[in-house]
């Protein structure tokens, strides 16, 4: 250590040193209860228990390997250098079309921003839509990043429920009750994570009526878009006068059991993909080439192995829907979409945190608490079906027996 060099000095009990910026409480976020039923099932497992993990939304299943290949050949082949903010022509030409095949809307490559994920692309469009002052109304249960990415921007969350009773439909006349001047953007997610509800079309044609008289954005999370069990999957963007004020949000993620990839995408009407793609270089500076390329494999290719993931969730879903129902005191809808289930815990007599942190203690078995996603999900637990059908059949065995031990 020099004479002109000053050691650090290590922050007191109950301090933080030097001041950190008012960002780091807006990201923060209130879900930390719900994840730490996935924590005390993690140590449970680090001692040896024989834990079924159900609390994450990462699909069971391999990406299939023409994209690993892809990918490899394009790092031998030295597609590891800069590319376009954006992303490179052949894959916004993909996204595009896959686009319109998904939602019915034609748009152009200079309509796609591609992004690390939908997450990268979600946080990256509020913070181009929406700053301090301003309202960013959302459907609550919810996803559980979005408070923190509504508090980056500086924006204040307006919670809109969605109860249990309407299966989690969403009501155009609760979304109509929360605006105010201050509104500027309506963000949903349909299929609903964490509920699994779909959206009907004169739900959706509400809200977009709500956002052509009030003049608001809508931001549609739609990376379940692929996984829709009842009906079809239906999107804002195709709707009288709402083409120039949707932004759609998708990834590889959900639909090609991508999610550590990290490749998503924006597509975004006018000049925000400009905007976004300016974003990108402050922030990003581009997503890896190879990824890309793989992604462009994904896109313009049919994978019989990805339409029998698909069909493995809609049996899944069907058989613990059929095996939670027939137990006591605990119940579960069919889920519409995505790939999740409500388990209704209500007549139990206990919380959700109670029921689910006995529940991985007595059972070792792992489902996350859902008022974790927001208060109108206290009373219901939410379960990934991203485990085989034998792994998903002792779960069940075990909520059996654990209900059972209740019902006594």
């Amino acid at each position: 250590m020099t004479e002109h060099s000053v050691p650090l000095k290590r922050p007191m009990d109950g301090q933080s040193g030097l001041p950190y910026s008012s960002l780091t409480t807006r990201i923060a976020g209130r879900g930390a209860t719900a994840w730490a039923v996935h924590g005390r099932a993690m140590r449970l497992a680090e001692q040896g228990r024989d834990v079924i993990f159900l609390s994450v939304g990462d699909p069971d299943f391999d990406t299939p390997s023409p994209v690993v290949e892809a990918a490899v050949d394009a790092m031998r082949g030295g597609r590891t250098h800069y590319v376009g903010m954006s992303g490179i022509p052949e894959l916004r030409a993909a996204v595009a079309k896959r686009h319109k095949a998904v939602t019915g809307q034609h748009v152009e490559s200079e309509n796609v921003v591609v992004m690390a994920g939908a997450q990268a692309s979600l946080y990256s469009t509020l913070m181009c839509l929406a700053g301090p002052g301003d309202e960013v109304i959302a459907p609550e249960p919810r996803y559980a990043t979005y408070e923190a990415v509504v508090g980056a921007c500086g924006a204040t969350m307006v919670d809109v429920p969605l109860r249990g009773e309407r299966g989690f439909h969403i009501d155009p006349d609760d979304v109509a009750a929360a605006i105010t001047p201050r509104s500027r953007v309506l963000l949903i997610n349909f299929p609903h994570n964490p509920t699994g509800a779909t959206i009907t079309a004169d739900e959706l044609e509400g809200l977009a009526e709500l956002c052509r008289k009030h003049d608001l954005w809508l931001v549609s999370d739609e990376v379940y878009a692929t996984m829709v069990y009842e009906g079809k999957h239906l999107s804002p963007c195709t709707l009288p006068g709402m083409a120039d004020r949707t932004v759609v949000i998708s990834s590889l993620s959900k639909s090609h059991a991508m999610p550590g990839w990290r490749l998503g995408w924006a597509v975004a009407p006018g000049d925000l993909p400009a905007h976004l793609g300016n974003l990108a270089q402050c922030m990003l500076f581009g997503t890896p080439p190879f990824i890309q390329d793989a992604a462009v494999v994904a896109l313009s290719r049919e994978f019989q192995e990805i339409d029998k993931m698909h069909e493995e969730f809609r049996h899944r879903r069907d058989m613990v829907a059929q095996r939670i129902n027939a137990m006591p005191l605990v119940s579960c809808r069919p889920p519409e979409g995505s790939m999740f289930a409500m388990i209704d815990v209500r007549d139990s007599g206990l919380s959700s945190i109670e029921f689910a942190t006995r529940l991985v203690d007595a059972e070792a078995l792992s489902i996350l608490p859902g008022d974790g996603f927001g208060p109108s999900a206290e009373g219901y637990l939410r379960m990934s079906l991203t485990a085989p059908r034998e792994r998903l059949e002792e779960a069940c065995d075990r909520i059996e027996r654990f209900v059972t031990g209740l019902n006594r």
